[in-house]
């Protein structure tokens, strides 16, 4: 193998557009009494400060923000961390989140942006992969097993290691793959990913591990469309700590 490559899903391996995304703006909306809801570039720019990866947060995070707008205290805010995930869920997943059988959410509408060929391509490559993200596991293997077709890929997912930009989940997702591949510690290692706190995983994981070579590959998501929306968050990427900005995951092989 000449290199590893680790995806990450949301936004490169499946168009979550009209799934997080939407059931983030509409949990935002919800508990902000239809008051506000969070347009794609409020929620790119949120995600554009580095620290919002995990959109349960992010959610919380942008209807704290509102309450602060009209005057109001983070503490005035009553609502919990657990009924804003919960609520998410059931937009997202569906009236049974523990059930993927019985999945009637946004979830089953996602377009995946790969095929299963794809990685066969990779593999032929002489590169191995895995996954690196923050999606929870349930939702992850959804897409990875049930949808594509990938017999137990490597994946490190939000609750098998900190959220990013913190590189522990890459390392262990690098660690796998070299364990179950029985390869040695030296190869180069690509990661994609299309948030900004993606790119800044890489940067972190230099300065922790500098022997090694590292590689960031931004990815635009499905939602940026138009030239100007497109250099915007290309630069957005760049400034993030990005080598490398593609159109669609598939241009990298």
């Amino acid at each position: 193998m000449k290199n590893i490559v680790i995806f990450d899903i949301d936004g490169v391996i499946r168009d979550v557009t009209n799934s997080y995304r939407r059931a983030l703006a509409d949990t935002v909306e919800y508990f902000t009494h239809n008051s506000y809801r969070p347009t794609m570039e409020d929620i790119d720019n949120l995600k554009a400060e580095g620290m919002w990866n995990n959109d349960w947060e992010g959610s919380q995070e942008l209807i704290l923000r509102y309450y602060q707008s009209i005057g109001k205290s983070r503490d005035d805010v009553s609502y919990t961390y657990e009924e804003i995930v919960n609520f998410f869920q059931s937009r997202y997943r569906g009236t049974q989140p523990d059930k993927p059988e019985t999945w009637e959410g946004y979830i089953t509408t996602e377009q995946l942006l790969v095929t299963q060929e794809y990685f066969t391509t990779l593999t032929a490559n002489n590169s191995a992969w895995g996954f690196f993200s923050g999606a929870t596991r349930g939702s992850a293997e959804y897409i990875l097993q049930q949808r594509l077709g990938l017999k137990n890929p490597v994946l490190v997912a939000m609750e098998d290691a900190p959220g990013k930009p913190d590189p522990r989940g890459l390392f262990l997702a690098v660690q796998l793959i070299e364990e179950k591949l029985s390869l040695p510690s030296s190869l180069p290692v690509v990661y994609l990913g299309d948030t900004v706190a993606d790119m800044t995983t890489i940067i972190k994981a230099r300065e922790i591990q500098p022997e090694r070579q590292f590689m960031a590959i931004g990815v635009l998501p499905p939602h940026i469309q138009g030239i100007e929306h497109s250099n915007k968050y290309t630069q957005q990427l760049l400034n993030g700590g990005a080598n490398k900005v593609v159109s669609k995951v598939t241009d990298f092989l």
